[in-house]
């Protein structure tokens, strides 16, 4: 990190910095210069975009002395394989609660949740109405912790608060770097949202290294929810970061570009056209996305430039966020289409 932007302390899980690849064929395909910022390259168990917030919040967990986490999120979370593996690094464990339509049935043990279990993760199941209370359940299983005598850590879903919002701005300087060995021209940073850690580091770090002033904007692609909604979400860490460590990073509602309208069936859902992006690409590029989250960000993205090729200017920067073993739950839906 540059002393343009001190961060706080961080463990170092991910394998950073990860690099940025043109996807040429595609690029020529969709009217754009296309590059790819491989963040599913971060580390094999780890890979994707979870581990850099996970950085700095398990640095902060084990200053804390604590010995479990607590997380949450869907049943193939991509953030809870990724914090029972970096916990299981850092000699901790790891108490995650998923949500899926019947607890009393939970799915089979395949994709992340083989990954959670291999890991050693207890597994919490809930139902979707107890999720919407994820936060008075993981501090209810947090105090049944210290009762048993351990030393819990809460990380909230997707590790998207403040502090792990750090994260993406290293990556955000890891891109300003790399596009400054490149031709300036009018350039966009794609990414799926889900949970706004992602979107709000992004969007801190193009107010820090002044995007604005050099033609480069953000923009996420919501996966879940809407556009109001993760305005909010993202306003509010990017809120909480500025009052927390005073880097003088203004953000208002403008400079938050959320592109709705691509959550499709709903979050974790696909539909037989987003599905077919993703093995197309994959043939062309050998890059390989997964349904929840890069599948229908890149589908909004091929759409949004088919609709106008200038949404996005000249060039493209998709963030890969990883997530490659929630396309293997997919497998049945993927199979009449290979």
């Amino acid at each position: 990190m540059s002393a343009r932007l001190p961060c706080p302390d961080r463990v170092e899980l991910a394998r950073t910095p990860t690099p940025l690849e043109r996807l040429d064929r595609t690029g020529a395909a969709l009217g754009v210069e296309l590059l790819v910022k491989r963040d599913d390259l971060t580390g094999a168990e780890l890979s994707g975009n979870k581990v850099r917030k996970l950085e700095f919040l398990l640095a902060e967990a084990r200053a804390e002395g604590a010995d479990v986490i607590v997380t949450c999120g869907g049943e193939q979370s991509n953030h809870c394989r990724a914090s029972a593996m970096a916990a299981a690094r850092l000699g901790m464990s790891a108490h995650l609660l998923l949500r899926t339509a019947d607890p009393a049935h939970p799915p089979a043990l395949g994709g992340n949740i083989l990954l959670d279990r291999v890991a050693g993760a207890t597994i919490q199941w809930i139902t979707p109405a107890e999720y919407a209370r994820r936060a008075e359940l993981m501090a209810a299983v947090a105090e049944s912790l210290r009762r048993a005598g351990r030393r819990p850590y809460v990380i909230p879903e997707g590790g998207s608060n403040a502090l792990g919002a750090w994260g993406y701005v290293r990556a955000a300087e890891e891109i300003d770097q790399a596009l400054a060995a490149l031709e300036p021209r009018p350039t966009t940073v794609v990414y799926a949202c889900g949970s706004g850690g992602t979107g709000a580091g992004l969007v801190l770090g193009a107010a820090l290294l002044g995007w604005a002033s050099r033609g480069i904007r953000v923009a996420g692609v919501n996966v879940c929810d809407d556009r109001d909604y993760f305005v909010r979400v993202i306003g509010q860490i990017c809120r909480d970061f500025e009052a927390r460590f005073a880097t003088g990073a203004a953000v208002g509602d403008g400079d938050i570009d959320v592109v709705d309208g691509y959550v499709g069936l709903g979050y974790a859902r696909s539909r037989p056209e987003e599905l077919s992006e993703i093995v197309a690409l994959c043939r062309r590029e050998a890059l390989v996305l997964d349904p929840v989250y890069t599948g229908k960000a890149f589908f909004g993205l091929t759409r949004e430039l088919a609709r106008d090729r200038g949404r996005f200017g000249e060039r493209v920067v998709f963030v890969h966020t990883g997530g490659i073993f929630g396309l293997f739950p997919a497998a049945e839906q993927l199979a009449p289409l290979l």
